[in-house]
C-alpha cells in the first residue's frame, strides 16, 4: 500500500529535522521510537542532555501558501500530543536505565518542494 502525501511529508520533514539537529551538534540516538500509546520522532543528545523531539512538517503549495492549513506546523504540537511524548520519554529513560536530564523539544519544518528548500524552527523545552 502506498504512502499518503501526509506520510511522505512527515517522513521528509523528519529526515530534514534529523540533519538540522546533526548540523547543530546533536547526536541522534534513535528515530521513530514507538510504544502502543505514543511515538517519539527523534531521540537526540547534546551536552549530556537527552532530547525527545517531536517533528511537525508542512508543505507549501505552488502559490506559496500552506497546503494543510493556515497554521504554522509547530502549532500542531498540541499539549495532548506533547504529554504522550513526555510519557513515552519517561518510559524510554527508565527502560534504558538512563538517569540523565532530558527534555521535550519541537522542530517545525516548512517544505517548499517547488524550490526544493526547507526552513526549520527549533523550540526547546516545550513541556
Amino acid at each position: 500500500m502506498g504512502k499518503t502525501s501526509k506520510q511522505i511529508t512527515g517522513n521528509l520533514g523528519e529526515d530534514i529535522a534529523r540533519k538540522f539537529l546533526e548540523n547543530k551538534g546533536f547526536s541522534i540516538l534513535e528515530t521513530n521510537f514507538r510504544k502502543k500509546w505514543g511515538e517519539i520522532d527523534i531521540i537526540a543528545e547534546k551536552g549530556g542532555v537527552v532530547r525527545f523531539v517531536e517533528v511537525k512538517s508542512q508543505t507549501l503549495r505552488d502559490d506559496g501558501s500552506r497546503e494543510m492549513s493556515d497554521h504554522r506546523p509547530e502549532e500542531m504540537a498540541h499539549d495532548s500530543k506533547l504529554r504522550k511524548v513526555a510519557r513515552t520519554a519517561s518510559l524510554y529513560m527508565e527502560e534504558k536505565g538512563d538517569n540523565r536530564e532530558y527534555q521535550i523539544d519541537v522542530v517545525a519544518v516548512v517544505l517548499d518542494t517547488q524550490n526544493r528548500i526547507a526552513r526549520c524552527r527549533f523550540y526547546e523545552q516545550v513541556l
